[in-house]
């Protein structure tokens, strides 16, 4: 059955589609018959409890430099849609969660994924303290006197915003930096939430796993490694994708976190595993399928769009 998809995201001119995941569940979609629709979240509204956008219908091509050609801009009830793709990047901001709060008035007569309500109430960095036992020792707290007590006890640090993304003002703080107390001087003017404070792990060297879980299921992951100097690996941040085979302690989590994530409706999400324990649970906009297919030929995409014809067609 053909379905009209919707996709809320970023502009999808400016997207680099070597790595960019919606691009690819967009490919996977039109490969099997779907019709394609884009919008940004600004054109997103909700009049007398109806909620509209400005939709382009898009046609997408995997060719860099002509990798999209969108029709016109028209209002449309996105009622009218059988799925939205809630595909923005973060910051997981207020205006990220009007989005959810809005697009909640949709679901599930039109699938939203990931679900809006569970997708508010998981912030990243706060959904994965649930599994204190699979994380580092880990503090979330604006206190600058209950982070240098942190420090003091592990000694090498990590420090970053609550709801940050891309690897963007993540700062490790050693034992004897003097800079911490400029740092959280800093994050006090630039945050009002509290942040995350976390000890450091030496085994993030040898990468930081990004494995893609999908409607509860482990499907394949792959290794970013941090480039000299750089303590994080994300790829916005210059680390290296490599190709990964899940072990036995990545299985493991998976298996224990699985359940509540499809019990949530949480069709696709990203884990990240440095060492033997797990940093983040990635629900807004979680990333991978392209270099999955590419370093292991696993069709991401494609279980995706099954397990969301699965849940169209109960």
């Amino acid at each position: 059955m053909a379905l009209k998809v919707a996709f809320q995201m970023d502009h999808i001119s400016g997207i680099d589609i070597t790595g960019d995941t919606s691009f690819a569940l967009m490919l996977e979609a039109q490969a099997r018959g779907h019709k394609l629709f884009h919008y940004t979240p600004e054109r997103l509204s909700m009049r007398n409890g109806k909620v509209e956008a400005g939709v382009e219908a898009v046609t997408v091509a995997d060719v860099k430099g002509a990798h999209a050609e969108l029709g016109d801009i028209v209002h449309t009830d996105l009622a009218s849609m059988d799925v939205i793709m809630l595909r923005q990047d973060p910051p997981f901001d207020m205006a990220y969660i009007t989005t959810t709060h809005i697009l909640e008035r949709l679901h599930p007569a039109t699938l939203v994924v990931n679900d809006p309500e569970h997708v508010r109430n998981a912030p990243e960095k706060l959904f994965v303290t649930e599994y204190g036992d699979l994380m580092p020792e880990t503090l979330i707290t604006r206190d600058p006197e209950v982070i240098r007590s942190f420090r003091a006890e592990y000694g090498d640090i990590i420090v970053k915003p609550l709801y940050g993304n891309g690897g963007a003002a993540v700062f490790r703080v050693r034992e004897d930096d003097e800079n911490l107390s400029a740092l959280l001087e800093l994050f006090a003017i630039n945050f009002r939430e509290p942040y995350v404070v976390q000890r450091y792990l030496p085994a993030v060297r040898q990468g930081d796993r990004r494995i893609l879980i999908i409607d509860g299921e482990a499907a394949g992951g792959i290794n970013r490694v941090p480039k000299p100097g750089d303590a994080r690996s994300n790829m916005h941040a210059g680390g290296r994708a490599e190709a990964y085979r899940l072990n036995d302690r990545d299985r493991e989590i998976c298996a224990r976190i699985g359940p509540e994530l499809k019990k949530r409706g949480f069709i696709l999400v990203g884990i990240d595993i440095i060492g033997d324990v797990m940093t983040e649970i990635n629900v807004t906009s979680p990333t991978g399928i392209r270099e999955l297919s590419r370093f292991d030929g696993i069709n991401a995409a494609g279980l995706v769009w099954d397990a969301i014809e699965a849940k169209r067609d109960a």
